[in-house]
């Protein structure tokens, strides 16, 4: 699962784009309380602290934010929320045996949208090197080689939040080439 984003020309307005897209046809606005009942989506982006409204298209949803708040906070947790929403509705259309291209596909999408960016602000990266077995081999770079903690965040971390959301994952493990 890849998520896009792109500012737009107003900053406080940034615009998320997957390849699945989000409607069938029209578009729909959420900016209260009474707007978001027919969309789980909307209602938990706007729950995240900072943004005023969600604007769901057939190709793109466009979040935007209060004027003092910060896309560098505001940007992982709504594509957090979209590859949630993105992987249960996945998770719903599939039978009951996914293929490893699908489970690879919510890996990727779960490390990029959840775990990526975290590890990024410490200085380091996580790039996926591949699936096989319930294993799922990762490999650390940036500020995380040789940091004590590494191994813990694989298995606390990394591990704990694949295996919540995709059955398939057993272990998490560290890449050694």
């Amino acid at each position: 699962m890849r998520i896009e984003t792109q500012l737009s020309a107003d900053n406080d307005i940034m615009h998320f784009f997957t390849e699945s897209g989000f409607l069938e046809k029209g578009s729909i606005e959420f900016s209260d309380a009474q707007s978001l009942q027919p969309s789980p989506l909307a209602e938990n982006i706007c729950r995240v602290s900072g943004v005023v409204s969600v604007l769901i298209t057939p190709d793109c949803l466009s979040v935007t934010k209060e004027h003092n708040a910060l896309w560098d906070e505001l940007k992982p947790q709504v594509l957090a929320e979209i590859a949630d929403c993105l992987t249960e509705s996945k998770v719903a259309e599939t039978s009951r045996n996914p293929t490893p291209a699908d489970i690879v596909c919510h890996i990727v999408g779960l490390l990029n949208a959840r775990i990526r960016p975290t590890i990024r602000k410490d200085g380091g990266d996580i790039v996926f090197r591949g699936f096989e077995n319930g294993v799922v081999y990762v490999e650390l770079q940036g500020k995380c080689v040789g940091c004590p903690y590494s191994q813990r965040t694989l298995k606390e971390g990394v591990e704990r939040l694949l295996r919540t959301y995709i059955k398939e994952v057993d272990t998490v493990e560290k890449y050694e080439n």
